[in-house]
């Protein structure tokens, strides 16, 4: 471990520390724009050069490795002009855009030139100007703006895994972009605006609307998957206008997806701001008192029991996939009081029991991916269903050592999950024999120190889902995945609401029907009354002449089906509880309130227990939780993961011969506030069926 002197500060640090480094862990600033933490270095800007003694030169502090006896400064007259040339330099060819760029307010390029710059420059040449690229439907580009620190060039090919940008020319002729003019196919593509030091690359849907400093900022969590993604929602009054990725080195570190970037228009389109009753046909607008009498009445044209009470089994509750813990708890002890046993929040019907909770958890966790020594994918495709795991199975791939199988479907022969791997086979034959120990890759997984099995949706939504659980458990046991130390077993979740949901027992109870049977019962005639909160994604054909209650956000397709429709909050206007395919439970800040008449949810069911007679427990949000944390404690563990039993789980028996296929048909469109917005609707038409296959394939390189 090299010591040195840094600015009179002796500091002792790890071998291979670069001199930009040391500086920092003592907390002194170094300027910089192509240095980015998690991408290669570059060398390119210059901005942080730095005197070292006995060097006939300034020296990148970016690139220059630490070593023994090394004496820095960092403010010496020399690296303070060296700094302002380099600045000069830059600016050279920069447009004086500042005024009208979007980046202004938060450009590193604006503070820099400020804070090192010499204030003027001494080069009066005109400036060159550079045609812009089009990158796509996401990224606004204005390339004579850019400086050539190649941020986005090293994000595009090392971290999302899409080889597609890149410098052609060379010298003041040299130009950043895709080689082809064409859009840019990843799902990470939005990252490349947060890497930007300058204006070059900005959000095009978030382009002129607003400055930063006119935004109220809130720190919350997103859920177009289960992957749980720190973020930040920047509101103007009632409107979100966009939203960042937060820091969260265990989720999803300083990344987000494009869908949860830019799905931000469809908040305000489509969207339910009042009550509506089905009269005549036809869904009419309605006071909040004629909603829930419409809904009493028929609870009441159900019929009693002996005990007087409402034929529970006649009734039922479905929640969707971005519902939080305290509305489905609400609901729950809703439909638990009426007698109701037909409960289910595995809108997609996977064959998961809530049991033992480490039999539905991502054990490993998203940071211990990059512990792992061995992978194997069964029935995912992790690109399409959470992203950030994704690029985080990747990052442990470019580290070397980490043979990746895959059995199924999407994720299959053809298909570029943004790293090498070795196809399986299509189904459920493969993972039998794989759980027989008869498979080459389970002697690959048995050999591992660190081996995982991630199984997704693609094979726990089928019929014969609990066999394939039961296969998945075997072969984790029989390589040895599950230790004292470390747990390989894991389920990649879809829905934001699927493991809160399994954790409060959101499941059918003695008797009770699932998602599957409710659909039936209502087909029937056995089910009179279905009520779903944010729950789009069914056959809502299938149900048949129940009595459909709706309560959500979008008028989507429960509400084109309901007979009655109860507005809701979206996940930016409420503070709420969910938890990530991990076990995580975290809290979603309120940004914005609802529009209209629009409520939160878990205060919809309590106001229309108070109607018919049933009143929940509580009273107000934090009476709530207590409730909620009393009845799971794991859920008062904010941010921190609580590991689950184990335990036997899954089903023996026979399995299908169809190949495993992902649940994914169209990333764009996933849930409703993605169908509602315009940005996801023109990303679906560019990206549906490209740049999904014809990518890396084959064995572990």
């Amino acid at each position: 471990m090299p010591t040195l002197t840094i600015d009179g500060q002796e500091i002792t640090v790890e071998a291979n520390t670069t001199v930009l480094q040391a500086c920092e862990e003592l907390g002194i600033e170094i300027p910089r724009f192509c240095y980015h933490d998690r991408l290669s270095i570059a060398g390119n800007c210059r901005m942080c050069l730095v005197e070292m003694e006995k060097s006939p030169k300034p020296i990148a502090s970016c690139a220059m490795p630490v070593g023994e006896g090394m004496v820095i400064r960092t403010n010496s007259p020399i690296a303070e002009k060296a700094r302002k040339g380099a600045m000069e330099f830059l600016l050279i060819n920069h447009p004086l855009d500042c005024p009208i760029c979007d980046q202004g307010g938060e450009c590193d390029l604006q503070d820099q030139a400020v804070a090192y710059g010499r204030g003027a420059s001494r080069f009066d040449e005109h400036k060159r100007a550079v045609k812009d690229k089009y990158l796509g439907p996401l990224i606004a580009t204005t390339m004579t703006r850019c400086i050539h620190c190649t941020r986005c060039v090293r994000f595009a090919t090392e971290i999302a895994g899409v080889e597609e940008l890149g410098a052609t020319f060379r010298g003041e002729e040299t130009e950043i972009g895709t080689y082809i003019e064409e859009a840019l196919t990843s799902e990470l593509s939005g990252n490349l605006v947060d890497v930007c030091p300058v204006g070059a690359l900005t959000n095009q849907a978030y382009a002129f609307s607003a400055r930063p400093w006119e935004l109220r900022k809130t720190e919350s969590i997103d859920v177009h998957d289960a992957v749980g993604c720190n973020i930040r929602i920047d509101c103007r009054g009632t409107e979100v206008m966009r939203i960042l990725p937060r820091l969260h080195e265990d989720i999803n570190e300083e990344w987000l997806s494009d869908r949860s970037r830019y799905a931000v228009d469809g908040l305000a389109l489509q969207r339910l701001d009042q009550p509506y009753v089905r009269v005549d046909g036809k869904l009419k607008p309605a006071s909040w008192d004629a909603a829930f009498a419409a809904i009493q009445a028929r609870l009441d044209a159900i019929g009693r029991n002996e005990a007087g009470a409402v034929k529970g089994e006649r009734i039922a509750a479905i929640a969707g996939d971005m519902a939080d813990v305290e509305a489905m708890l609400a609901l729950k002890e809703l439909f638990t009081a009426l007698g109701s046993p037909n409960l289910d929040c595995r809108q997609d019907g996977a064959k998961i029991g809530g049991k033992h909770r480490g039999g539905y958890l991502f054990n490993s966790t998203i940071a211990g991916i990059e512990d792992a020594d061995a992978l194997l994918l069964v029935g995912c495709n992790p690109r399409w269903e959470a992203t950030l795991v994704n690029a985080r199975i990747r990052k442990r791939w470019l580290a070397g050592g980490f043979p990746i199988g895959v059995i199924g479907g999407v994720a299959g022969a053809g298909v570029d999950l943004t790293y090498k791997y070795d196809y399986l086979g299509a189904g459920p034959a493969t993972l039998a024999e794989i759980a027989g120990g008869n498979h080459h890759f389970a002697k690959l997984l048995a050999a591992a120190e660190r081996p995982m099995i991630v199984v997704g949706s693609g094979a726990l939504a089928r019929d014969d889902g609990a066999v394939l659980m039961d296969l998945a458990r075997r072969v984790a046991q029989d390589t040895g995945m599950i230790s004292a130390d470390w747990n390989g077993f894991n389920v990649l979740h879809r829905a934001a609401s699927r493991v809160g949901g399994l954790d409060i027992g959101f499941l059918p109870g003695e008797a009770g029907r699932d998602v599957a049977g409710i659909l039936d019962g209502a087909g029937k005639g056995e089910i009179d009354l279905v009520w779903l909160l944010g729950a789009d994604e069914i056959d809502m054909a299938a149900l048949g002449q129940a009595f459909v209650v709706y309560q959500g956000h979008h008028g989507d397709a429960g509400a084109h089906r309901a007979d009655v429709i109860l507005p809701g909050a979206a996940y930016t206007e409420k503070d709420a509880t969910w938890v990530n395919t991990e076990g995580r439970a975290q809290i979603g800040r309120r940004a914005a309130f609802p529009p209209g008449e629009a409520r939160e949810d878990w205060t919809i069911l309590r106001a229309f227990s108070a109607v018919i007679g049933q009143p929940l427990p509580y009273d107000n949000l934090q009476q709530l939780r207590q409730h909620m944390v009393a009845e799971v404690p794991s859920l008062g563990a904010i941010d921190a993961v609580a590991a689950g039993d184990m335990g036997a789980f899954g089903v023996a028996g026979g399995v299908g011969t169809e190949p495993f296929e992902s649940p994914v048909g169209d990333y764009y469109l996933a849930n409703a506030i993605c169908r509602a917005s315009a940005v996801m609707a023109e990303c679906s038409r560019l990206f549906t069926g490209v740049g999904r296959a014809g990518g890396a394939t084959g064995t572990d390189g």
